[in-house]
């Protein structure tokens, strides 16, 4: 089934860190989109480029049903890509059409512990699957960026142990993988939900979950790239089909 495509209308922005930007969206459309239940919930905006349109995929980070708002979160490279200079520039009032919402993942309660990775553009919705766990619930988080600046407050439970693991100069996503694989293994049934840069997850951090550590795939089904390093979104998605085809598990669609 298509999923529904939504017209929102822009009504301000925040700039949350120097590479970050919260978009709120809200308007007459906002009546007809219908929330997902999961925490990875997710749009694919549609960008018109020469006659074409162009889709990029961001994740929902909240919804405010009484406010008439939804928030996105976008990474911001100065002029490189479309989405990032658009959300640095766009004002209130302005419109844009979106496909979704799309999700599959959220904290499941019978986790004995939880397990999070991302860098910046899993960070949404690494903090909304914190907000969505139980107040018990327990766990580690990494989140990697580029540098202390770009750290964020995030609400979460006090048996979540947050790392934030700073990149500096280095490839994206080679901290990230260092942190997790470091890190002291715990007993018991872990949710997992990895996402970043598709090489290291999907290339490293995939490889160490389900076949180091042995997690089954129903407690690792999230765990995919958002993003690869010197490639568009089309780009990307060929890349993902080349590897999916070649590897023996499945890799989630996005």
């Amino acid at each position: 089934m298509a999923r529904p495509r939504t017209t929102l209308t822009v009504q301000r922005t925040e700039r949350l860190t120097p590479r970050l930007i919260r978009v709120y969206f809200g308007g007459p459309g906002f009546a007809t989109f219908r929330p997902s239940e999961f925490t990875d919930s997710y749009v694919k905006f549609i960008f018109p480029r020469d006659g074409i349109d162009v889709l990029r995929t961001y994740t929902v980070r909240s919804i405010d049903p009484d406010a008439g708002e939804l928030a996105v979160d976008f990474v911001y490279h100065g002029d490189e890509g479309i989405a990032g200079p658009w959300a640095a520039s766009v004002r209130p009032g302005e419109i844009i059409d979106c496909f979704g919402p799309g999700g599959a993942y959220a904290p499941r309660a019978d986790a004995d512990w939880h397990l999070l990775a991302g860098d910046e553009a899993a960070l949404p919705a690494i903090a909304a699957a914190l907000e969505g766990m139980p107040a018990d619930a327990a766990g580690l988080a990494f989140v990697e960026v580029a540098e202390p600046v770009d750290e964020l407050e995030l609400d979460k439970p006090t048996g979540i142990e947050l790392t934030w693991l700073h990149r500096g100069t280095r490839e994206p996503g080679e901290v990230l993988a260092e942190g997790v694989r470091a890190a002291t293994w715990r007993d018991g049934q872990v949710q997992v939900f990895i996402h970043g840069e598709a090489r290291s997850v999907m290339q490293d951090l995939r490889r160490y979950v389900r076949r180091d550590r042995g997690v089954r795939a129903e407690w690792a089904a999230s765990i995919s790239g958002y993003w690869r390093r010197g490639r568009t979104e089309e780009g990307f998605r060929e890349w993902k089909a080349e590897f999916k085809a070649q590897d023996t598990e499945t890799v989630p669609n996005r």
